[in-house]
């Protein structure tokens, strides 16, 4: 297996990290299953018998099995079950985690897929087994649900620098034939801004998503982080929707200073009017990863720190925040 040697705490170190952890879990006893095969190699009982006796020796396996040197099965699943025979003379030569496995490899472990017959995300390790002469005659297959997988320990951190993400084509394709038509909360984005200025500074929400062509908010809220609230034009207007939610003091582990809250509503407000084809759709802003992410006309997406977007000198603004 190449082991990717990523740094830090992202989603693809995570994800290497947990892949190394299983390798070296795995690494030995598939090779001790291997070689006592080799003793028994090609007979379907005897490989059955040898596979029963060591599967409780690879943790979390789902399906225990050996194959010829073509990815044929040549011996029955063993499972938590027991034996299961459907699938002796199954060729697996082409599922995901037989492509571009050889002799040369001796233990891989695959890539996530999607299995044929549960649908659900699996990994498979295999075992390249030889004979007493080192001549390569087949390999073992160890069937993993990741969801019987011992989970990472710590969770990844979301990155902060800027993202660009492509939308839809036949949208970015068409922009130059739009141009924004004013919404109800447009016309009175002040108080809309003034009201959520004053949700998010005193009343508990550190999240909100705001729908500008569509006149509506979305926010989360300390208190009931778990479910979103929808706020639409009529609520976002009326300074005493403030009074529906409970008073909370800013939280002080928030990566966003209170005091810059306003200048990214009011940022908001020039991305929304900067153009009349290429105008913001959609902004939103959590306080604690300190992430604004906008979405523009053109369906194009940007995500960048608070930082990076309250900085006139920043890239995203030299380049005429031109959308993806």
């Amino acid at each position: 297996m190449k082991e990717k040697r990523l740094k830090g705490n992202t989603l693809q170190a995570s994800v290497e990290r947990q892949r190394r952890e299983l390798y070296a879990i795995l690494s030995e006893p598939m090779t001790e299953i291997s070689q006592a095969c080799v003793e028994v190699w090609p007979e379907r009982i005897a490989l059955d018998q040898v596979l029963g006796r060591f599967y409780k020796e690879i943790p979390y396996c789902k399906f225990l099995y050996a194959l010829d040197a073509t990815g044929r099965q040549i011996s029955d699943n063993i499972g938590r079950q027991g034996l299961l025979t459907q699938d002796y003379g199954r060729d697996r030569s082409t599922r995901p985690y037989m492509v571009g496995v050889g002799p040369e490899a001796d233990f891989v472990l695959s890539e996530s897929y999607i299995s044929l017959r549960e649908h659900r995300p699996s990994l498979t390790a295999i075992k390249v087994v030889c004979d007493k002469e080192g001549s390569f005659i087949g390999y073992i297959g160890a069937d993993f649900d990741l969801s019987d997988l011992p989970l990472t320990k710590e969770l990844y951190e979301e990155p902060r620098q800027w993202r660009q993400i492509k939308g839809d084509p036949s949208i970015r394709g068409g922009v130059f034939f739009q141009s924004r038509v004013e919404s109800l909360l447009d016309k009175d984005i002040g108080v809309v801004h003034g009201v959520l200025e004053e949700l998010m500074l005193d009343h508990g929400v550190y999240h909100v998503m705001v729908h500008y062509s569509s006149s509506r908010s979305v926010i989360w809220q300390y208190d009931d982080p778990f479910r979103y609230r929808l706020l639409d034009i009529e609520a976002l207007v009326d300074p005493d929707t403030c009074l529906a939610f409970p008073r909370h003091i800013y939280p002080p582990d928030a990566m966003v200073p209170s005091s810059v809250i306003p200048l990214i509503l009011e940022r908001f407000r020039q991305l929304r009017f900067m153009d009349e084809t290429l105008y913001l759709r959609t902004g939103t802003l959590n306080i604690f990863n300190g992430i604004v992410g906008l979405t523009f006309s053109c369906d194009g997406s940007h995500y960048l720190s608070f930082e990076e977007f309250l900085d006139p000198k920043h890239t995203f603004w030299l380049n005429s925040v031109v959308p993806s």
